[in-house]
């Protein structure tokens, strides 16, 4: 047989398929390996605890991007060293008091919160040199409490009742902050009648410690953080909240929402965010039993029907924690919000277990009712939109009620969704 002869035409095939590989080769293999590597940026320690709160990471929530066709985002505050968004507005408000004098060096902060804001109190005090009271309301989460004592707080936990009631747990706290400072000016007087310099900063004298056991060692005065009604906490977040999410999305976001109890955070970043582009529409989710929802859409706190006293006795009868008031502070009237949207706790009780399977997020009731905003505002703007919300706390205090089988099916919120199909669209 002949051999085959190879004409130009296949030679030249051939050279053009050898050159194709040759080059595909050279941008796989040489041309992958001398990337310009990412400068190793050498971090400086930060200086304390203190230092290392804030800038917390802002983060794609995989699943709910991908279920309403938005970039939804979370800012991961469950990072910060107290575990919680509080951790800005405790350093705010002691730097503040301290600045002021209103709190002097080794004094003790009392505050009444259901929780968080204790924590962070308590986590950031010692810091300062100070101590931390605080009255917390005894259906909150007991783990809230164990912890609070762990970090060497002295807790009061009190019956819930209306914040006019002279018992409520935060007037309770005020009136501990009185009683500190009464008592340290007792101390005070009392050394300068014995002609005895004492040192107050870790303890009382034996007599007065038995006399006062709440504040034994607390008898250089007291504080009370106030979170409620102190503009410090708004601050916190006007300050520092609001110009890291302005600064993670570059400025390009299109909405914020979030849930408010002292109403501190949806205030400071709202009003930031709206005096850098007035086009960022904001919004509040309100839990249950809360009055915000109606203030923001109607302009009233209760409805006609509320106003003839068909309002539940106990209106915060919501598994959430932390969040919803049937009040105005002033934290809150700083806020700049376009509307508000009402959530469920079936809503959040589904968004936690949702998000705890397919993101990896384990998140608290306040984290999972923002997120239940977050999916209602992609709804009403449709794809296409970048929305941010606030991961306030990670699930690790809500143990005993949100987390809980057992409580959940006492009232009527065990999860059962395979998806996002509990969410409606009101």
């Amino acid at each position: 047989m002949a051999p085959v002869r190879t004409t130009g035409a296949v030679v030249a095939a051939t050279a053009a398929i050898s050159i194709s590989m040759a080059v595909f080769t050279y941008f796989l293999l040489f041309k992958k390996t001398t990337l310009p590597l990412l400068p190793n940026k050498k971090r400086k320690p930060r200086n304390g605890v203190v230092d290392a709160i804030g800038n917390t990471p802002l983060i794609r929530i995989n699943s709910l991007s991908e279920a309403t066709g938005c970039e939804i985002l979370g800012k991961c505050e469950f990072l910060n060293p107290g575990g919680s968004v509080k951790d800005r507005v405790a350093v705010k408000i002691i730097e503040e008091a301290l600045e002021s004098g209103d709190l002097a060096p080794g004094g003790v902060v009392t505050e009444g919160s259901a929780g968080s804001t204790a924590i962070s109190l308590a986590t950031v005090a010692p810091a300062f040199g100070c101590r931390c009271h605080v009255v917390i309301p005894d259906d909150a989460a007991i783990e809230k409490s164990q912890i609070l004592e762990a970090l060497g707080a002295t807790v009061e936990r009190v019956r819930p009742v209306s914040i006019t009631h002279k018992d409520h747990y935060v007037n309770i706290a005020r009136r501990r902050a009185v009683e500190a400072n009464e008592l340290a000016a007792k101390n005070k007087k009392a050394s300068q009648v014995d002609g005895k310099d004492r040192d107050q900063m870790d303890g009382c004298p034996p007599d007065q410690e038995k006399e006062n056991t709440g504040f034994s060692s607390l008898c250089n005065g007291g504080f009370f953080a106030d979170q409620f009604e102190n503009l410090a906490n708004f601050r916190a977040h006007y300050e520092g909240t609001g110009p890291e999410i302005w600064e993670q999305t570059g400025g390009v976001l299109d909405a914020f929402v979030a849930a408010a109890g002292t109403g501190g955070t949806v205030a400071g970043v709202s009003k930031f965010l709206q005096e850098k582009s007035p086009r960022i529409k904001c919004f509040l989710i309100d839990p249950p039993g809360s009055g915000l929802f109606n203030k923001v859409t109607r302009g009233v706190m209760y409805t006609k029907e509320e106003a003839e006293g068909r309002r539940l006795k106990n209106p915060f009868d919501t598994i959430t924690e932390g969040i919803g008031i049937n009040r105005l502070t002033k934290n809150f009237m700083m806020a700049k919000l376009d509307g508000a949207f009402r959530g469920t706790d079936k809503e959040a009780v589904e968004m936690s277990r949702f998000l705890m399977k397919n993101d990896g997020l384990f998140l608290g009731s306040s984290s999972a009712m923002n997120c239940v905003g977050a999916v209602r505002v992609a709804k009403a703007l449709g794809p296409g939109h970048t929305i941010v919300t606030i991961l306030c706390d990670s699930g690790m205090r809500h143990l005993s009620k949100f987390y809980d089988a057992k409580y959940l099916s006492q009232y009527g919120l065990t999860p059962t969704a395979s998806g996002l199909e509990f969410m409606s669209t009101k």
